[in-house]
């Protein structure tokens, strides 16, 4: 059998493959015919969603005393207004600890009963251990087994998929899956280019398992490991240890080929989606909300625009909280949720797309 979450770099839709992923109970929405008289398998089905940022905002105003730049020139090219920093006590696993809670509370899970954390995040709390140990042990979630998931932007929408396979198979009833990141930590704020887009904040799902024909439908994932490049923050690792002098001191920064970036994710946010809707059955007039990663406002335009998407089926918040990577689809789900533009029943997509490069999506009827 075909299992509901596909991995490659460049797909091609293969229409004699549809039917096969369309008679698995996994990967059908559930109003396919061929699957119509068999038995909902089980599905990781999101029960509690919740989101945390700092209190201390950075406008467009801050940053044109800081760089040269004006409110006009960021908003035009970004959408972005304000953004959430930490400060020098606000952690990654502070913020997402925050947002863990508040889905916990959401789903009316007691973290002791919780079996599965995956925090996905590029700015860790330290090398090692990993932060979901410190999510953990604030939680008292003694129960769960705990891992960070390094994936960029797309981190959150691999967790999911990674959860999927999980709850699908049995293995586990639930699991929190958070995108928690403070970005402003690695950014060069002598930049103009870049010092403009990022902000921190922490957003987090409680899935459970059902048979109730709700859930993740259908995911899909891909990387391109040779355009690696095009985003990237070089040290300190393997390669740029700690102990050794930098060539370049900006190497310890976030560094970004923005033409290339906003070129391949327009391409691979459309790709995903229409994949999605076509291994699903779908089409847009089924999708009741789009939700993807919050890069930046004209990606996400010009690519709702090339998938036909009307504007109240796109959901855009990157103008209160800029790029928070990892954390952005979850921040944007829960600000969704919390303004009623999307409730149980709905189908949803998340998208996203990042460094590595990285890419995916997932189906989720709510």
């Amino acid at each position: 059998m075909m299992n509901p979450v596909r991995h490659s770099r460049d797909k091609k839709i293969d229409n004699s493959n549809k039917e096969k992923l369309c008679q698995h109970p996994h990967t059908s929405n559930g109003m396919n015919k061929l699957i119509s008289d068999r038995p909902a398998p089980y599905r990781a089905v999101i029960a509690g969603c919740g989101s945390f940022v700092p209190e201390k905002l950075l406008t467009n105003d801050d940053l044109a005393k800081m760089v040269d730049t004006t409110d006009e020139w960021i908003t035009s090219r970004t959408g972005i207004k304000v953004r959430h920093i930490t400060n020098d006590r606000e952690t990654t696993a502070l913020l997402a600890i925050e947002a863990a809670k508040k889905a916990l509370a959401d789903a009316k899970l007691d973290p002791a009963d919780l079996e599965l954390i995956i925090v996905a995040t590029i700015t860790p709390e330290m090398v090692f251990p990993s932060t979901a140990s410190f999510v953990q042990r604030s939680l008292r979630a003694r129960k769960a087994w705990v891992f960070d998931l390094c994936a960029a932007c797309s981190g959150f929408v691999y967790g999911l998929s990674i959860v999927q396979q999980f709850l699908e198979s049995g293995r586990f009833k639930n699991a929190l899956v958070i995108g928690a990141e403070t970005l402003t930590k690695i950014t060069d704020w002598t930049d103009r280019t870049s010092c403009i887009l990022f902000g921190d904040g922490a957003g987090a799902v409680v899935l459970e398992r059902h048979n109730t024909g709700r859930g993740i439908l259908y995911s899909t994932m891909s990387s391109d490991g040779e355009r690696w490049e095009a985003l990237n923050c070089q040290a300190y690792g393997s390669r740029y240890p700690a102990d050794k002098k930098l060539d370049d001191p900006k190497k310890i920064y976030m560094q970004i080929k923005g033409r290339e970036v906003y070129q391949q994710a327009i391409r691979r946010i459309v790709e995903a989606v229409t994949e999605c809707l076509h291994v699903c059955d779908l089409t847009m007039d089924d999708i009741k909300m789009m939700i993807s990663h919050q890069m930046n406002g004209r990606i996400i335009e010009s690519a709702a625009r090339r998938l036909k998407l009307p504007d109240e089926k796109v959901f855009i918040n990157i103008a209160e909280y800029g790029n928070t990577s990892a954390a952005s689809v979850p921040i944007a789900f829960d600000g969704c949720v919390k303004q009623g533009k999307v409730k149980q029943g709905d189908i949803v997509i998340f998208v996203a797309f990042g460094a590595g490069l990285t890419w995916g999506a997932n189906v989720i009827r709510l």
